[in-house]
């Protein structure tokens, strides 16, 4: 049986894993720029740009809501996303940190 080591790691390391799996998907890239451009945005508007069905963009919107990319309310049968500003610093500045350290190691 295989046993998980995820606890072993750091917090950090930890969130910052599952930020990038969040956004491994090229339509969640997508979704992202979409909503970025309009600041907020109605989930039948992403639909309308994406190559994709209602219910796959629901999918991928609800892997940004979970790892906290993305924040939404629900108002009746409209759904409102828009993007989590302050949860991409925090990712910005780790994925910084961790460049910065692979730019300044030397290679064999």
């Amino acid at each position: 049986m295989a046993i998980n080591k995820k606890e072993e790691f750091t917090v950090e390391e930890q969130e910052l894993a599952e930020f990038a799996k969040a956004i491994a998907h090229p339509a969640r890239i997508a979704i992202l720029k979409v909503l970025a451009q309009k600041q907020s945005c109605i989930c039948g508007e992403i639909v309308e740009v994406l190559p994709l069905a209602q219910s796959t963009v629901s999918q991928h919107l609800k892997e940004l809501k979970n790892a906290g990319l993305i924040q939404g309310t629900i108002e009746g049968a409209k759904s409102c996303y828009c993007i989590d500003p302050e949860k991409f610093r925090r990712f910005r500045t780790t994925f910084d940190t961790l460049f910065a350290l692979v730019k300044n190691s030397g290679c064999c």
